[in-house]
């Protein structure tokens, strides 16, 4: 049996999605996203916040970077990836992103129209 590689997130952009086109005019963005949980400790409410980087490819990566913006409730489903870079230093570096493979945009429908855009909650996929 092969393994599974599921991740399925709901939070909140925190900052706009970064756009870069690579050879090919492949399209790809990234943007951190935030999750928060609440927890009692000690009698206390206390909010705890993870950061999530996001990776989203071609066209997702365009509907992305058209409709997402800071401070937008996202529902993201992905994969785990982790790679390796060179710093400026030379030091090798490792990072694990969510690569999305789609995602619904959350909230109110004021939050994503304009003019002559109905988009609340509508689900991205990317194109077979």
């Amino acid at each position: 049996m092969s393994g599974i590689n599921k991740v399925i997130l709901v939070g909140h952009l925190g900052k706009d999605p970064e756009v870069r086109h690579l050879e090919g005019n492949v399209s790809v963005a990234s943007f951190p996203l935030a999750t928060s949980e609440t927890f009692n400790k000690d009698g206390r409410k206390v909010e705890q916040t993870e950061w999530h980087n996001i990776v989203m490819w071609r066209g997702l990566a365009d509907v992305a970077a058209k409709y997402l913006q800071k401070g937008k409730l996202v529902y993201i489903e992905g994969k785990l990836r982790t790679r390796s870079y060179e710093d400026r230093e030379g030091v090798k570096r490792y990072t694990t992103e969510i690569v999305a493979e789609n995602f619904t945009m959350l909230g109110r429908k004021s939050d994503f129209e304009s003019p002559g855009n109905g988009e609340k909650n509508k689900q991205y996929r990317p194109q077979q």
